[in-house]
């Protein structure tokens, strides 16, 4: 009697015939459950990538399962570390500066002393409409009706006010 040889997911054409039935709805699959569609295509390839890696380990018969599973824990190990990541950056937003050279932390102060001096420097009505413009994020209709004057008014005001801050800010450097 001969031994009928068994088929294994690692011949080359049965892994590509896999790969080709399987790789839209395992992409598929990932896409619809975490909705993010570059995240699904890589973590698809990943896991088939495992797969390859580990084909002499893995039966042809648990081959799907196995893909499946290896996709979805990379994914959640993917989602995990970016969490942890948004965690840290959250939790040490103001210690960055520590990592600036204190030269660098310096100047950066003068300088904004300087530039606190120039916007001082502007006119009250340059200075009005500058800083609700840049720092207020008012829209130039916005200003003129806070203020009481045309939108060619405001436009005005604000392009004297860059004017005289860029004269100021090249005197800085």
């Amino acid at each position: 009697m001969h031994k009928l040889k068994s088929i294994s997911i690692c011949e080359e054409t049965v892994f590509s015939n896999f790969f080709k039935s399987n790789v839209k709805s395992l992409r598929n699959y990932l896409y619809f459950k975490y909705g993010n569609e570059e995240q699904a295509n890589d973590m698809t390839q990943e896991a088939f990538i495992k797969l390859w890696e580990k084909c002499s380990e893995v039966p042809i018969e648990k081959a799907k399962s196995f893909l499946y599973t290896v996709a979805n824990n990379a994914t959640l190990n993917q989602i995990a570390h970016k969490k942890v990541v948004l965690s840290y950056a959250k939790n040490n937003i103001n210690s960055d500066k520590t990592n600036f050279n204190p030269e660098f932390i310096l100047e950066e102060e003068q300088f904004k002393v300087k530039l606190e001096k120039a916007i001082s420097n502007l006119t009250e009505a340059q200075r009005t409409a500058f800083l609700l413009h840049r720092i207020e994020g008012k829209k130039y209709s916005e200003i003129a009706e806070i203020i009481g004057i045309g939108i060619k008014a405001v436009e005005k005001r604000i392009h004297g006010a860059l004017v005289s801050l860029r004269i100021e800010i090249e005197q800085i450097k």
